[in-house]
């Protein structure tokens, strides 16, 4: 296993790779979604992921990584995202969960270039991360609410999922 420079280049392409793949998703579904909340979850949070790409690809430029071997990964990202959404094509619903579990592995990899940057006093790495971090909570916060809006409305009928109300008012109980 690489350490030093090495290491911290390896995992800024890896993650170069891995949010790209995110981006691109991201993309495809904003102009592939039939549920209008699921095309404007997409297109409020497109501005920012390219900003993140940005941000890696300058920080991965900074540090002299080798972006041909990103460019000849993503290619192959490029083609498993396509594969995703050929096997989620008849569904919202299971494109955006895919979306969430991409955006979930983004949030960590950010997380860990946030944390490592606050130890090793990488305040580049650090502002990448926290940055990157924030807005992919966003991202599933709203994402999970949507898909959780989804499925009720998916199973809403069938037998055995009628609604009990629950009055929750604090004077409810008395």
């Amino acid at each position: 296993m690489d350490s030093g420079t090495d290491f911290l280049k390896s995992q800024i392409n890896n993650a170069v790779m891995q949010h790209q793949t995110f981006l691109s998703a991201l993309e495809e579904h904003e102009g592939q979604a039939e549920d209008a909340r699921f095309r404007d979850l997409c297109s409020h949070h497109i501005p920012h992921m390219r900003d993140h790409q940005r941000m890696l690809e300058e920080y991965q430029s900074q540090l002299g990584a080798d972006a041909g071997v990103v460019k000849k990964a993503f290619g192959t990202a490029a083609g498993f995202v396509r594969d995703l959404a050929d096997a989620a094509r008849e569904s919202d619903f299971l494109r955006l969960v895919q979306d969430i579990v991409m955006a979930r592995q983004s949030e960590d990899t950010f997380k860990t270039f946030r944390e490592a940057g606050k130890m090793l006093g990488n305040h580049t790495l650090q502002e990448i991360g926290d940055i990157g971090e924030r807005h992919h909570d966003a991202f599933v916060h709203e994402a999970n609410r949507l898909v959780q809006q989804m499925f009720v409305e998916h199973v809403q009928g069938v037998d055995g999922t009628t609604r009990r109300t629950v009055d929750v008012r604090p004077d409810a109980a008395r």
